[in-house]
């Protein structure tokens, strides 16, 4: 610690010295040698340290650094930005079971409503499992949305499942159960689902042997499209 204390100081007496002839050369000279002279040309290096208006960075102009404007809500998925919330669960959606007119009864909307102060996501597509339960869930239609189904306090999101064909052989149920998938695919498969009792307007359902289930949409027109659409019944 002395060794470079002693250093230290003879640098700055070094630098001292330097000063001094430098300034007595420049004042001999007029300063005509100020642009030519490398210890000079470091001094810019202080005025721009304190302008912070930063237009000499690429795209510059005003105080934001190009860094931070990378933090935004139009983060990619995955990166740690807004768009992310955690999956919906049991405790915080309500269900409700609907039909349509003049369908005889083929196909069943569920209606999931965030009834809490806070955004949740519905991944991917519900676990729906009719009877007892017990088995692999209904397979999922080729009907994933444009956007994550993420909504918020009062929002709404739906699914739609296509129950039977006409001319199959069918069984008579008035519940199914229902569970949530977390962001990874497949995932939650095993948890214990939520037992759905139909609403009084359904009763009851004639199940299929193959019944298929929409991915969540936020958009009931599109899960309509997709349970109506010809190529999937």
């Amino acid at each position: 610690m002395r060794t470079a204390r002693t250093s230290w100081k003879t640098y700055t007496l070094g630098a001292a010295a330097v000063a001094a002839l430098l300034s007595s050369t420049a004042c001999d000279s007029g300063g005509t040698d100020n642009g030519k002279n490398p210890g000079v040309s470091g001094t810019p290096s202080a005025s721009g340290a304190a302008s912070p208006s930063g237009t000499t960075r690429p795209g510059g102009g005003g105080s934001t650094a190009p860094s931070q404007s990378a933090g935004d809500g139009s983060a990619k998925p995955g990166s740690g930005g807004g768009s992310s919330t955690a999956a919906c669960n049991d405790n915080d959606l309500s269900i409700d079971t609907s039909g349509w007119r003049q369908d005889s009864g083929q196909h069943l909307l569920i209606t999931a409503t965030n009834f809490t102060d806070k955004a949740c996501t519905l991944y991917h597509y519900p676990y729906v499992r009719f009877g007892t339960g017990i088995g692999a869930p209904v397979g999922a239609m080729e009907s994933k949305p444009r956007a994550v189904a993420t909504i918020g306090p009062k929002e709404k999101a739906y699914a739609g499942v296509f129950v039977f064909r006409a001319g199959q052989q069918t069984r008579t149920v008035t519940s199914f159960s229902l569970g949530y998938q977390d962001r990874a695919p497949d995932s939650n498969r095993d948890v214990a689902p939520l037992d759905i009792r139909l609403s009084d307007e359904v009763g009851s359902l004639t199940v299929g042997p193959d019944p298929r289930v929409t991915y969540w949409n936020t958009d009931l027109g599109a899960v309509e499209d997709f349970l109506f659409r010809s190529g999937n019944r």
